[in-house]
């Protein structure tokens, strides 16, 4: 069977999936982005001493603003996911939500790290593509339909969205010298470029979806470990984050690359 044949199979296994799944998918693909959010809100209630004597000690800002930083993480979080999942005010979450990704780069160093800061813009990518979702909502009946001409700023958005989830694959990427992690690294990097371009997006994004999933079990099975061991957070922290850029990519599947994309230009 040739490339072409294996490939036609696997995209009419991906379109199967997509009807079966289609009315349940981006509500899925949304609890999940949000999934990071939600454990980080509930986590500065838990462990609020904890999280304002380490920005205390970090900025030496006092007591005040420190409880200030934990209260306005803790409600903006919170208050941001119950928005996105009841769908009200969704583009005013998704800026709250914007501003506590910056505001966490800022205050725990993550601009420094380089891994981290890439994992958190794939984050805000997913954000990007539910702005782009719900950019959609209440407009023409023909929001399917590719555009012809000039791009619309829903558009823009999901490209920005799709070029920003494929920054997550670029952190698991080994560069080993090795047969397996070869592989790994020629399918990842063959995907990402897919995704990126928007040709055959959601076959692609699908592969990436099940890719990171068994590495989001693997890689950061917290459960595994004691809760009193720092490793049980770190792991728990980088698997929620991981299924948040997970259901960016399932909202990328539900929704389609946009127009700017090789994908749309096909159609025209």
């Amino acid at each position: 069977m040739g490339q072409d044949g294996i490939l036609g199979i696997a995209e009419d296994a991906a379109e199967k999936f997509l009807r079966v799944t289609n009315h349940y998918l981006p509500h899925v693909a949304r609890l999940c982005l949000i999934s990071t959010f939600l454990e980080d809100g509930i986590r500065m209630w838990f462990q609020w001493g904890e999280q304002r004597d380490y920005i205390e000690a970090s900025w030496q800002c006092g007591a005040a603003l420190a409880n200030l930083f934990v209260l306005v993480n803790l409600l903006g979080q919170l208050a941001g996911c119950i928005l996105v999942l009841s769908r009200r005010f969704v583009p005013q979450a998704c800026i709250g939500l914007f501003v506590i990704v910056a505001l966490q780069t800022v205050a725990y160093s993550i601009l420094w790290d380089l891994k981290f800061l890439m994992r958190n813009l794939a984050l805000s990518g997913g954000l990007l593509l539910l702005l782009a979702e719900s950019h959609s909502d209440g407009r023409s009946m023909f929001a399917g339909v590719p555009s012809v001409g000039t791009p619309t700023l829903r558009q823009y958005m999901q490209l920005g969205g799709r070029l920003l989830l494929v920054l997550m694959f670029m952190t698991l990427l080994h560069f080993e010298a090795n047969a397996v992690s070869l592989v790994q690294d020629l399918v990842g990097t063959v995907l990402i470029l897919l995704v990126a371009v928007g040709y055959k997006t959601k076959l692609a994004a699908l592969t990436l979806v099940f890719w990171l999933s068994a590495l989001n079990l693997y890689l950061n099975a917290f459960w595994a470990i004691p809760a009193y061991k720092p490793l049980h957070d770190f792991l728990k922290y980088d698997f929620f984050q991981t299924l948040s850029v997970t259901g960016g990519l399932l909202l990328l599947v539900a929704l389609g690359p946009g127009g700017v994309s090789m994908d749309a230009k096909k159609k025209w």
